[in-house]
């Protein structure tokens, strides 16, 4: 596989993912318009065949593959410099792209949190429990209480605002060189694209954490 490939097809990973952050802050900001709907679709979305056996698996897959090729890439890149760089000040790029692949691991080490917050309680429950009724005690549905139940703690909450603030950085500049890595680098669209990724990377990391203050604040 060519460095080229590599790069098209992490870029095509990447948009995969931008794509699901949106999708995932919809159905999250459910939780503070209207926490019947944000069961109802937490209910859905957690025992549909497609989206458990198919686009889940896909999800997964798409994560580990973009992060393993930014490693690989970083490598590449380390290894076709003759010397290393004397100071990061004057080689180019802002401090953001030089440090990509920084970010990126704050990024999976966020998800790997997340994940353990309420990936695999989810899979604990459901698929070694056996209870796919998305019940609680009480015989309401139980992902309004459980999100709120998580945001209760402050630690968490800090550390959620600032793992989104390295996920805007990192998607600032990453929404722009994925379209560069598929050879749409043109004068009159460029600037275009860019302030699109801006705009994503400031709205879906300010989203986000909104919806985390808020129930720390008023549940």
């Amino acid at each position: 596989m060519t460095t080229i490939t590599r790069k098209i097809l992490m870029a095509l990973s990447g948009f995969f993912l931008l794509f699901f952050l949106l999708q995932h802050f919809s159905i999250n900001f459910l939780s503070v318009a209207s926490p019947q709907a944000f069961n109802e679709v937490s209910q859905f979305m957690g025992t549909n065949p497609l989206v458990q056996y198919v686009l889940q698996p896909v999800l997964i897959f798409g994560i580990i593959f973009h992060f393993v090729m930014a490693f690989v890439l970083e490598l590449q890149n380390s290894a076709a410099r003759p010397v290393k760089y004397f100071s990061k000040s004057n080689t180019g790029g802002t401090a953001v792209s030089k440090n990509m692949l920084i970010s990126g691991v704050t990024i999976l080490l966020f998800l790997a949190l997340h994940m353990y917050d309420f990936w695999w309680h989810e899979m604990s429950v459901k698929y070694i429990n056996g209870d796919l009724s998305g019940l609680n005690e009480q015989g309401g549905f139980r992902y309004h209480e459980e999100l709120v139940a998580k945001f209760q703690n402050i630690v968490r909450v800090v550390i959620y605002i600032a793992a989104f603030t390295f996920l805007g950085l990192h998607t600032n500049h990453g929404f722009q060189s994925s379209f560069q890595s598929v050879g749409i680098n043109h004068p009159k669209y460029t600037p275009v694209i860019k302030s699109i990724g801006f705009l994503y990377s400031v709205f879906i990391p300010v989203g986000f954490s909104l919806i985390a203050i808020y129930h720390y604040l008023f549940n």
